[in-house]
């Protein structure tokens, strides 16, 4: 595992980015962001009052920021009259959509919020600022899971309850960039309880559709479905049961069919496989933006600070 962050912070080292953390007055923030300061790669920037914030923090206070009418006419314009004026000037007191619009106006490179807030609170912003990349209908979330030098990402455990053919062809490409932005050579494998026909449903059908819809919307990329978990893993299994794929029991990259099966899959590969789940990341926005549990440690939010940095990147 330290191998797998120096290897961001090597990345990072010279990139000159921020990140905004909203929840100044929770202390696991304030470590981290002190842990941050003091390493000098990434540059935290804190929202909160600056007389209950270590000085030698960055701190905006929504109430006594200069430029609050510039933000508060983007807030306007960016919500194409689905709020006036003055309703934009109360709804950026929230310190998450404060944060979120100085992203979006490049005062800062991503966020990390959620140790005092929901997933909701965190995410809703982003989708009403930041968006979604062009193509790309919504984010997903995926996990970077970690063993020694084994890395894999598994996706989406966070987001799409019921993820639709076209969903899954976004989470397939967008996971892709997800490895590839974290040293992991992406191989898909689109999951299922069929390995390439053996077993034929309107759940199996929806992933062989996926798998055609992915290789449209990215040509070059590697993915193979629909595959049964140990023909995406065992390459002595994919000989016998999909000889023919170009995934040869080496995946690296796993798009769950729904959110159960992938939040159950990271969770048994972290419990009883002994892994460790960085994420969720959340994929596909214009700029990262990224949940923390509110039962996240200090240590939680100065890793997925470090993600979220070389999540801009990509």
């Amino acid at each position: 595992m330290a191998d797998f962050f120096q290897e961001i912070k090597e990345k990072l080292r010279d990139a000159n980015l921020s990140i905004i953390l909203p929840e100044g007055n929770d202390e696991r923030i304030i470590t981290a962001a002190l842990k941050l300061q003091e390493e000098g790669i990434i540059h935290p920037i804190i929202i909160g009052d600056k007389e209950e914030i270590p000085s030698v923090l960055t701190v905006i206070n929504p109430q006594t920021y200069e430029e609050m009418d510039k933000l508060v006419s983007a807030f306007v314009e960016r919500r194409k009259g689905k709020v006036t004026e003055e309703q934009a000037r109360e709804i950026l007191q929230d310190v998450n959509y404060f944060g979120t619009m100085l992203v979006y106006m490049e005062q800062a490179n991503g966020l990390v919020s959620g140790a005092a807030h929901t997933t909701a609170e965190t995410v809703r912003p982003a989708l009403q600022i930041i968006k979604t990349k062009p193509g790309i209908s919504k984010t997903s979330g995926a996990f970077i899971m970690v063993k020694e030098d084994v890395r894999y990402v598994f996706a989406d455990c966070a987001i799409t309850i019921a993820p639709t053919s076209e969903d899954l062809a976004e989470i397939a490409v967008e996971s892709a960039k997800t490895a590839a932005a974290f040293g992991i050579l992406p191989k898909v494998a689109m999951l299922s309880f069929s390995t390439k026909g053996s077993a034929q449903s309107v759940e199996t059908e929806k992933v062989v559709k996926a798998t055609e819809l992915a290789k449209q919307m990215d040509p070059g990329i590697i993915i193979e479905g629909e595959l049964q978990f140990d023909a995406s893993i065992v390459p002595a299994i994919a000989a016998k049961k999909a000889p023919d794929a170009v995934v040869k029991g080496d995946a690296t990259v796993f798009v769950f069919p729904s959110l159960e099966a992938g939040n159950i899959g990271y969770k048994i590969a972290q419990r009883l496989g002994g892994f460790e789940a960085i994420g969720p990341i959340l994929q596909g926005l214009n700029a990262p933006v990224n949940d923390l549990s509110r039962g996240c440690s200090a240590d939680d939010v100065y890793k997925l600070a470090y993600i979220t940095a070389a999540q801009a990147l990509i």
